[in-house]
């Protein structure tokens, strides 16, 4: 596995949309603060400041991003938001272009990072995008998302309290009210693995398709167990069986060792099938755990797609040990 360099002071991070533009500037603004705060050059694109649900074609969001990659000024590129049609651009991406530079991105921006870590074997940043962090006083998980960009790679365990209603915050400041319980099906988890995965609302398009390097991922790293985790976003309970179920007919769970999944922003089901239903169904006794600090629900935890991870989990905590071989 590859894994590019960190960044250090007066590094320049490029800034693009590869999915929706950013429809709030001022928290935006904000948000670049922090990165300016740890002594870091902010480079946009001309399709960030857009704010629609498209920030511009998919062959021009192919290019911008194609443009930082090719600079050879731009030490990383973390995409500025979420949305819903990133993936119509990956036909446009050239992936003799990719170099080895931290690429960072959450949700919606899925495809891409998955992209270039099972093609391309270099290690991409999942959990935060640029507009993540727009609260007044950082939180311990936003500063860790920091630290990893500095090669910090800190110990993750898992937080008290996860934030049920964002549009109470303060400040932009977390409001955290839930108890935080990490629930595993098949009694104690205590795994060690080659961490790939994202918000499976996006990788559920890429089977059948030519962006779809999954299984070769898995047999060059047939050493090592594939831990899985998932960030579900509003897949219904029946969606995520039916989805889990055409990931496993793809072949995208042979050698797995385990899995992780967030808690669910919009959860719902419709028949008696539930979330970890679907997983027992699917999965049978493997390690599962469930309602993790992953995802669109804060705080969040940081992962390296294509890293090394050790994951322990006991009693409702959990804690995430990031390697880099």
């Amino acid at each position: 596995m590859n894994y590019p360099n960190f960044l250090k002071n007066n590094s320049n991070i490029g800034i693009t949309a590869p999915s929706a533009g950013i429809a709030d500037e001022l928290n935006f603004d904000k948000s670049l603060s922090k990165f300016k705060d740890n002594g870091w050059n902010i480079i946009e694109t001309d399709n960030v400041r857009v704010p629609k649900d498209v920030s511009s074609s998919a062959e021009e969001r192919a290019k911008e991003f194609l443009d930082l990659e090719k600079d050879d000024k731009i030490d990383a590129i973390i995409c500025a938001t979420g949305g819903d049609f990133l993936s119509d651009m990956l036909p446009y991406i050239d992936l003799e272009s990719i170099k080895d530079k931290w690429v960072m991105g959450a949700s919606d921006p899925t495809n891409l990072l998955y992209l270039i870590t099972t093609s391309k074997d270099i290690a991409t940043i999942y959990g935060s995008n640029a507009g993540s962090f727009d609260s007044k006083e950082l939180f311990k998980s936003q500063k860790i998302t920091l630290e990893f960009l500095k090669g910090n790679i800190i110990s993750q365990e898992s937080y008290d309290y996860y934030e049920i209603n964002r549009d109470n915050r303060i400040d932009g400041n977390y409001n955290l009210e839930e108890k935080v319980y990490w629930k595993t099906i098949n009694g104690p988890v205590d795994i060690k693995g080659r961490l790939i995965g994202g918000c499976i609302d996006c990788l559920k398009y890429l089977p059948g398709t030519k962006f779809d390097y999954t299984k070769e991922f898995i047999n060059r790293y047939k050493n090592d167990k594939i831990i899985w985790y998932f960030d579900v976003f509003s897949l219904t309970a029946e969606d995520f069986y039916l989805t889990l179920f055409q990931l496993m007919e793809s072949g995208w769970f042979e050698n797995i060792g385990g899995i992780i999944v967030g808690r669910v922003l919009f959860p719902k089901n419709y028949t008696s099938m539930t979330y970890e239903n679907a997983l027992k169904k699917v999965f049978g006794e493997l390690p599962i755990i469930m309602d993790a600090d992953i995802g669109h629900i804060a705080p969040k935890m940081t992962l390296i797609n294509g890293s090394i991870v050790e994951v322990k989990c006991n009693n409702g905590k959990g804690i995430i040990n990031t390697y880099l071989d």
